[in-house]
């Protein structure tokens, strides 16, 4: 199995930054990508980034496309997510995913996709 563990959330004003790590361990190997994922109360889970095992290949959403930038480091086992130009509604629990089938890139946007999921790390940003 893949144990994943975020970190990084907090409180944050309306056009600052944060940045969330993702802790990998266990059958790390076995992944060919891994994803951020978020979830505000109410509404479904919803995909914010992803990273093929590489890091050289990316998919962002477009609601943060050009303020959210993905990253990984094999040797340290760690995916992080820069956050800047932070909006309120980007308010939500923040989830950290790996899948361990080698789907294409164009399905890693979706959750059913994915086999393990961290605790989550709340976001919020206060307008």
């Amino acid at each position: 199995q893949v144990q994943l563990v975020e970190s990084g959330g907090g409180l944050a004003q309306s056009g600052g930054s944060l940045r969330l790590s993702c802790a990998a361990s266990g059958r790390t190997y076995d992944v060919y990508f891994w994803g951020w994922f978020r979830q505000a109360p109410g509404d479904v889970r919803e995909f914010v980034a992803a990273i093929g095992r590489t890091g050289i290949e990316k998919n962002h959403s477009d609601s943060v496309k050009g303020r959210f930038t993905i990253s990984s480091d094999n040797a340290k086992n760690t995916i992080d997510l820069q956050m800047n130009n932070l909006k309120p509604e980007d308010t939500a629990v923040y989830y950290c995913a790996a899948s361990l089938t080698n789907w294409l890139s164009t399905y890693w946007t979706e959750p059913e996709h994915y086999d393990y999921w961290g605790q989550g790390t709340q976001v919020t940003v206060s307008s």
